[in-house]
């Protein structure tokens, strides 16, 4: 029996994933209705995997009266907007979908009589002394909805949606009254905590709390505050367009949220674009450039802001360059470069570790621009860190891979949970399209050695197998070093080889194939008796219908700099 097949027998005959790991009834009966299983032959990641779905339940409790609803986990006592109701909750989506339409709409059911939304919600209640906002909630809303909205019990409804819609409307309306003190068009920081950048030293000499615990007050004896912060802005101009989305769903004008959302757009280029640099600083209260290199760049790109060549750009010159963002276990939060720069992992730092929050809103921008084959580049030796890891961090040493602050961390988890998916498992899309991924672990550092490994540890496998229910469909995928071969409904499906995404329509037919590695990949894929053989470099896809390519296009690659 060869390791693709055992994977493949591990799978079927193994106890179900919400037993072995040992899941409250609530969260199994989601877990068991997705259908996701996994097991793999030889290494630690299938232990791995299976821990993160039992410290995943770990952060899955009732909030201030609330159903079970997603918290933060680790030293973190509730549900933060910046991360656990938004990205964090948008990823849980695809396992837990009823804990994540409860944790998106706690934040609706606490709103402020004036609009403001919680920035957290613990069991005292929500709390309102900054903004703390980063991935818009409106694309995770609308991500959770059209994944969910005929999900049985999912409580991700026409009616839902309706509510969170009301509840972001009045928050923006909210954002435009009291963050736009200078008339300018941008969001507004008056803290530290406004973006979650705790030690930056993006907020030096800024408080860290704004004025009077009051998210509308910016202290009046602050030296340089308010900031016009590009991160903020970013983030309502894509709030803007997906609310577009959302209005055209229920029947409402798309047309005021595309022209406010373009308003935003040119008000972040205007005030917070450095056309030398090439990237986006805060300015602060004397129109002066905070100079400090940070993740903000990041976190622009994954709020959609800018074209295929703005994003090229920005990955040579900054995300891919080891000068700057891009470390051999992930992105820091500063600049290699900046003088300011401190790599310490042991404390809730943004001034330059490795953040899993970080990591976790990555990946957005980079399917948003097809860079499939980069993305595999930044997290392959960090999933083989935090595989042998032993605890799942806030963050990581960017130097060693070891393991820091905290444990139980719900962005660490969800980031691993996410990364099987996205590189060697079935990954369900807003589209209805499937996309199955064939980069096995086999490659993965089998022991790097830091501090927070278990000694002779190995994160490789000789094979795996994965398993998804979509749409009352049962897929498994089985790979290895070479080939995947995915079946539905227990018959063979698809084969093709390493290094290749291959994307289903919901009647299961290839309209898309992609190469996710950085080299080139010769194979052939068989589909329905047919096959059809391919040539493609990084990032390279091919348009299938009925197995013929009707288009062929590539973004190119960017590989790793050191300049």
């Amino acid at each position: 029996m060869s390791a693709t097949q055992t994977a493949l027998e591990q799978l079927r005959s193994a106890k179900p994933s919400w037993t072995r790991a040992d899941l409250s009834s609530e969260v199994a009966a989601q877990i068991e209705a997705s259908g996701v299983g996994f097991a793999a032959v030889g290494g630690m990641m299938e232990d791995r995997w299976h821990q993160a779905l039992a410290e995943l339940q770990q952060c899955i409790r009732p909030l201030a009266g609330s159903p079970p609803v997603l918290n933060e986990g680790g030293v973190y006592a509730g549900t933060w907007i910046e991360s656990t109701g938004t990205i964090n909750t948008e990823v849980l989506s695809r396992f837990a979908p009823r804990t994540a339409t409860e944790t998106f709409r706690i934040y609706a059911t606490h709103q402020r009589a004036d609009g403001l939304i919680p920035y957290k919600v613990t069991a005292d209640g929500p709390a309102f002394s900054q903004i703390q906002i980063v991935t818009p909630l409106a694309r995770s809303v609308w991500n959770h909805y059209q994944l969910h909205r005929q999900t049985l019990d999912s409580g991700a409804d026409v009616q839902w949606l309706r509510q969170m819609y009301i509840a972001m409307i009045r928050y923006d309306e909210w954002l435009s009254t009291y963050r736009n003190t200078r008339g300018t068009g941008c969001v507004e920081a008056f803290c530290t905590f406004d973006t979650g950048h705790d030690l930056s030293p993006r907020f030096w000499f800024v408080p860290d709390r704004c004025f009077r615990d009051d998210a509308a007050l910016c202290d009046p004896e602050a030296s340089t505050a308010p900031f016009l912060a590009p991160d903020l802005t970013a983030n309502v101009a894509c709030q803007r367009r997906y609310l577009a989305l959302i209005a055209a769903e229920l029947e409402e004008d798309p047309h005021p949220w595309e022209a406010k959302a373009e308003a935003s757009v040119e008000a972040l280029f205007q005030h917070c674009y450095d056309e030398t640099d090439g990237t986006f600083y805060d300015l602060d209260a004397h129109d002066a450039p905070v100079k400090v290199a940070s993740d903000v760049l990041l976190r622009v790109l994954a709020c959609e802001i800018g074209d295929a060549d703005f994003f090229t750009h920005a990955l040579e010159r900054y995300v891919m360059n080891s000068a700057h963002f891009l470390s051999h276990y992930g992105f820091t939060t500063i600049s290699l470069s900046d003088p300011r720069y401190d790599g310490d992992h042991t404390r809730n730092s943004w001034a330059g570790p490795v953040h899993f929050l970080t990591q976790l809103r990555a990946p957005h921008a980079f399917e948003h621009h097809g860079r499939l084959a980069e993305l595999h580049v930044v997290n392959k030796d960090l999933l083989a860190a935090l595989t042998t890891a032993d605890r799942f961090p806030q963050g990581i040493d960017p130097w060693s891979g070891a393991a820091g602050f905290t444990s139980t961390y719900s962005p660490s988890i969800l980031w691993m949970l996410d990364t099987v998916e996205r590189t060697f498992g079935i990954l369900p899309m807003p589209s209805g399209e499937v996309a199955f991924n064939g980069l096995a672990p086999t490659r993965l550092d089998p022991s790097h050695g830091n501090s927070t490994s278990a000694a002779g540890a190995s994160a490789a496998a000789q094979a795996v197998a994965y398993s998804r229910a979509v749409a009352g469909v049962r897929y498994e995928l089985a790979a290895d070093d070479h080939e995947v071969v995915v079946f539905r409904n227990g018959s063979e499906h698809l084969n093709f080889p390493r290094g290749w995404r291959v994307t289903v329509n919901a009647a299961g037919a290839p309209t898309t194939v992609t190469c996710s590695t950085p080299r080139s990949v010769t194979g052939r894929l068989s589909w329905d008796g047919r096959a059809v053989d391919l040539t493609l470099a990084a990032n390279e896809y091919v348009k299938l219908e009925a197995l013929d390519i009707v288009g062929r296009d590539s973004p190119g690659f960017s590989p790793p700099r050191a300049n």
